[in-house]
């Protein structure tokens, strides 16, 4: 089984140019065309944290959206949302706490495709790197605690500069942390702040950062993607 997962922070669909633009944003997915994508800052911070791609849009796509939102008009917690296949089956999904002083969550989907089960978050860290460090280890917690045990994907906006510094060591040798590249901000990235780790299940086949015209102004981050895949 080979599939295509893709972090992006839209950044509430505001562009580079300062313009509030939904298609646009569903332009650039569209030209990642991956299976699976954890998007941060989908949902407005203030009121009914209402969604910035309206349902419409993407139910225009080849996507559905991974049921974790808490309110109506949302589709994320805490502004972390999950899209995935239709042809993907959602066994379970929740939102799951994070430890921090300001608005901060993570999303946890367990998916079957072509009959495996894997296991995948989204998040997005704290600025802090103490609590960034407090926020992966409360993340590998639920991950250990899930059953059954499964191939599993961790991906997002870490918020962290090094690789292998600070919140990156909490990963222990059965985790493989993957920087597919400078990703922010977009216009000149000079930031590997979006990654995507994996158990020690999967084997990556390519990866890299999706820098296009139109993800050049779309949001301040360019998304990040991997090929993985479950060996027979």
């Amino acid at each position: 089984m080979r599939l295509k997962f893709a972090s992006y922070n839209i950044h509430k669909a505001v562009g580079t140019d300062l313009r509030r633009d939904p298609a646009r944003i569903i332009a650039v997915l569209r030209e990642l065309d991956a299976d699976i994508i954890a998007l941060q800052e989908a949902d407005l911070r203030i009121g009914q944290r209402a969604s910035v791609l309206p349902r419409a849009l993407i139910d225009d796509t080849g996507w559905k959206v991974v049921p974790v939102a808490r309110r109506p008009r949302s589709i994320g917690w805490h502004g972390n949302a999950m899209l995935v296949r239709r042809s993907i089956e959602i066994v379970d999904a929740r939102a799951i706490h994070l430890p921090t002083l300001e608005p901060r969550g993570a999303i946890r989907a367990d998916l079957r495709c072509t009959g495996q089960y894997i296991r995948v978050f989204g998040t997005h860290l704290d600025l802090s790197g103490l609590r960034r460090r407090a926020q992966v280890k409360a993340i590998l917690a639920d991950s250990y605690g899930a059953s059954p045990a499964c191939p599993t994907v961790l991906m997002g906006d870490f918020n962290q500069w090094g690789g292998r510094t600070g919140a990156m060591q909490e990963f222990a040798q059965n985790w493989q942390v993957l920087a597919p590249g400078r990703s922010f901000p977009s216009r000149q990235p000079v930031a590997y702040f979006d990654r995507i780790v994996g158990t020690r299940d999967w084997q990556c086949g390519a990866l890299g950062v999706h820098h296009s015209a139109l993800s050049a102004r779309a949001s301040d981050h360019l998304p990040v993607w991997a090929t993985l895949k479950l060996p027979t």
